[in-house]
């Protein structure tokens, strides 16, 4: 496994530690590459909504970060 993909690696499993309530994987381009970070709503009471995609972790940790706020908005 080469680096980059071993720092992936830590970054998601921090992603799914951080975001319980989610399913978060990377998806897999057509060629067999990694692609789009993505995040799946379980749990309705921590987001708004269903799924989110987004091109790098950090862009992808600030959605989920957004959709925990709106969900607190809302379950208020």
């Amino acid at each position: 496994m080469n680096t980059q993909m071993q720092v992936d690696e830590q970054e998601l499993g921090r992603l799914r530690a951080d975001f319980e309530g989610w399913r978060i994987w990377r998806a897999v381009k057509q060629d067999g590459r990694l692609g789009e970070w993505v995040a799946s709503l379980h749990d309705p009471r921590v987001g708004v909504e269903p799924t989110l995609m987004y091109p790098t972790a950090p862009l992808l940790r600030a959605a989920l970060l957004r959709q925990a706020e709106r969900a607190q908005a809302r379950n208020r």
